[in-house]
């Protein structure tokens, strides 16, 4: 999906309105190596045997991940976390992935779900929701190492994510606050468009994993 059919005009007016509405990876050879295993593993539903298209990862506090997803971490023991530390995460978002959150959210706004609608609003087309979007900032955290429990998050998006489009989101530790939190930069890129699409910051409390 491409926004370059549209005049200044009008991408001044949707980056403004955005704004109106709420305010280079560093990768391990480990995260790298687990991915390339991850992707050449099949998976297998356990209840019947078949190939669900998810694959266990090797992070204990997340149970299941999509064949399609991606994601790198600079770290792997909750005990070394510091500055400059990240955690990036990959995804498209797909016409389903924004039909299912409109049903479990709620937010049936037709921008997202009529096309025809859509197509005479400032943005031309359908676009997700700016909740699904930012979510893939949790998705983000829930990887790093330990058991991560979301504190507060501060966001302002800067513009849309059209259907299908593939996003990351990046989170940084730029500070340790101590008691095992920590404030961590956020942003989401649209990376069909190369653009950032949203920038906050998070606070985050890293718990120990239970033992099994």
């Amino acid at each position: 999906m491409s926004h370059q059919n549209a005049g200044e005009d009008n991408l001044a007016a949707m980056t403004n309105a955005w704004s109106a509405m709420t305010r280079g990876f560093l990768r391990t050879a480990t995260a790298a190596n687990r991915a390339a295993v991850s992707a050449m593993i099949p998976s297998v539903d356990a209840d019947n045997g078949t190939d669900s298209g998810r694959i266990a990862p090797p992070i204990p506090s997340v149970e299941y991940s999509d064949l399609d997803w991606q994601f790198d971490r600079t770290v792997d023991d909750p005990d070394h976390i510091s500055v400059g530390d990240t955690v990036t995460f990959e995804k498209a978002l797909t016409d389903e992935d924004v039909r299912a959150f409109a049903a479990v959210s709620g937010d049936t706004n037709r921008l997202h779900l009529d096309e025809d609608f859509a197509s005479d609003t400032r943005f031309g087309e359908r676009i997700v929701h700016g909740t699904l979007v930012s979510g893939l900032i949790s998705s983000a955290l829930a990887r790093l190492p330990g058991l991560t429990i979301y504190l507060s998050q501060d966001l302002e998006f800067s513009g849309p994510v059209g259907i299908g489009d593939r996003v990351s989101a990046r989170v940084e530790v730029v500070e340790d606050l101590g008691n095992n939190q920590y404030r961590l930069e956020t942003v989401v890129r649209d990376e069909e468009d190369d653009a950032t699409v949203i920038d906050g910051e998070a606070v985050v409390l890293i718990d120990d994993i239970p033992a099994e």
